[in-house]
């Protein structure tokens, strides 16, 4: 039997045949309707069971919590229309008595934690984009293990970065430029909307140059040009007139190459006391080139463009999770909500930062000693996974083909993320409608900038720039922009009255100043060894 209560009603019993117990809660008050199992990870996953209804349609509720827009924002008809439940008369269970959930309850749990997962996966992903790929290989065959420090400064800095932009988002109800906005005026705003706007383009033109240049590895006598304007059409097709979370359910494993290099890691001969040492104690040289590869790996990891990509994206969520109405308003969130976000957020930058440091690992290893210092193609970078299928026959074409899976599927997730962080941010700026939630008739603007920045993007590779030169100059222009906008997140997250009881607390203080300490000191060391 179910209970149906009002919203202090918050745990009812449904005893099973099989003596499972099962608690959801459905608020009848007016306020809403939605469900809480209290069970961890799977809090929607009854309510599907029992309802028939997709994991899409149902709304997670916190404990003590309703729905912000009333009953007809629910997809089901009546909460009362139970499939083979009849009503019943409400009764308390004893608060004592324990709830026993079933092998099945559980597994559908499981599955809840995954699909909470896996926006930080896609995020982590992201940021090891091609020009993040040819970053770590470069600094690896160049500096050996000389900069395996940096990933080990880099996690928690990222960390403290982007938590504090997801905060922003989840509280405010806004993307980040919407919040400078509000807060600093126009002459602090434009320029900074400008700066990120020039990176992303930048690097988005990187980033199609290079899976192109991965693509002719595989068909050499497919021209340069032609695998460029193929790769742009694909993915403005998919960006505008499929939902992002759609396609990248797909391409989301692709990322899975990226632990080609992990896998390689350990089938090679590794000095792994030394690159755990080089890991533990920071080794410098005062030359243009290392800060120039120091720069670079900060920029690629600690994006700009990540910062407005993570904060509108968490307003997206509170959408989609029917947390905040889509024509305005304040969100509606709990301190559980923001511990999900949090978790997500820490294990997509882990992740991004594990791969970063056995890409850096396996360049210094086998590009390294093998004497190749400098990467001037995609056929170089290619050549540091030869050792994972050195068994094989045409071992080299089979790196090949791992190499450019990997980076035209990451590409072809990050250059969305890329082309929409630009476009949130311009959108945001001139308080025009936004959102991937939305259709293009919907949001014309906002979807104009995104094909915009993408055409401009590609162009870029028709002006003779090499594009894997491209790729770490577009990591050492991301590096340098970060410092501004990085003081800026510093500042609104700590803000009180903007963020209330969720600003940022001491510890989350110390990473964002000293990320825009460490980052800044960076990009000032770099333009003094370059005078």
């Amino acid at each position: 039997m179910y209970f149906l209560g009002d919203e202090k009603d918050e745990h009812k019993i449904h005893e099973g045949g099989d003596n499972d117990r099962k608690a959801v809660f459905v608020p009848m008050n007016g306020n809403g309707a939605g469900f809480h199992d209290p069970s961890v990870g799977g809090r929607a996953a009854e309510a599907c069971s029992v309802t028939g209804s997709s994991p899409d349609s149902v709304l997670v509720l916190d404990a003590g919590e309703t729905h912000p827009f009333g009953v007809d924002a629910y997809t089901q008809p009546t909460m009362t229309e139970l499939p083979d439940q009849p009503p019943s008369p409400v009764k308390r269970a004893a608060p004592a008595e324990p709830i026993v959930f079933s092998r099945a309850s559980r597994k559908k749990g499981f599955g809840r934690i995954l699909r909470i997962l896996g926006p930080g996966i896609v995020t982590g992903a992201a940021d090891d984009d091609p020009s993040g790929i040819a970053t770590y290989s470069q600094a690896g065959a160049q500096f050996a293990f000389g900069t395996l420090w940096t990933i080990l400064l880099t996690l928690p800095l990222m960390i403290a970065v982007q938590e504090a932009c997801m905060r922003i988002g989840a509280v405010t109800g806004k993307g980040l430029a919407g919040v400078i906005r509000e807060t600093y005026p126009k002459k602090v705003l434009f320029p900074i909307v400008a700066l990120v706007a020039a990176a992303n383009t930048f690097n988005i033109g990187s980033d199609i140059g290079a899976m192109a240049a991965s693509a002719q590895l595989l068909v050499p006598q497919v021209p340069f040009a032609l695998l460029a304007i193929g790769f742009v059409a694909i993915i403005l097709v998919l960006e505008v007139l499929v939902s992002y979370r759609s396609y990248v359910r797909v391409l989301k494993w692709l990322a899975l190459a990226l632990f080609a290099y992990l896998v390689t890691a350990f089938l090679i001969t590794v000095p792994w006391a030394q690159a755990l040492q080089a890991t533990v104690v920071p080794h410098f040289e005062f030359t243009k080139d290392f800060f120039f590869v120091v720069v670079a790996i900060f920029g690629t990891t600690i994006s700009p463009y990540l910062f407005f990509w993570q904060t509108s994206n968490v307003v997206e969520d509170e959408v989609s999770e029917r947390r905040k109405d889509s024509t305005g308003g304040s969100p509606r969130i709990s301190k559980n909500y923001l511990r999900r976000l949090r978790i997500d957020t820490v294990l997509g930058m882990l992740f991004s930062n594990v791969v970063a440091w056995f890409i850096i690992l396996v360049g210094a290893v086998v590009l390294n000693r093998g004497g190749v210092t400098n990467i001037v193609s995609a056929a170089d970078a290619a050549s540091a996974l030869r050792p994972l299928v050195h068994s094989f026959p045409h071992a080299g074409v089979l790196a090949q083909l791992i190499f450019a899976v990997g980076v035209i599927g990451i590409g072809l997730m990050s250059i969305p993320v890329l082309a929409g962080s630009t476009s949130y941010a311009i959108t945001e700026t001139f308080n025009w409608k936004e959102g991937l939630f939305l259709k293009f008739r919907q949001a014309r603007a906002f979807y104009l900038v995104i094909i915009t920045g993408t055409l401009v993007g590609l162009l870029l590779n028709f002006v003779g720039l090499d594009p894997i030169k491209a790729l770490v100059l577009t990591a050492v222009f991301n590096g340098i922009v970060a410092v501004p906008l990085i003081f800026l997140i510093a500042r609104i997250s700590s803000r009180r009255k903007l963020m209330r009881q969720y600003s940022s607390g001491i510890w989350s203080k110390i990473g964002l100043w000293v990320a825009f300490a460490v980052m800044g000191t960076a990009a000032i060391a770099l333009l003094v060894s370059s005078l």
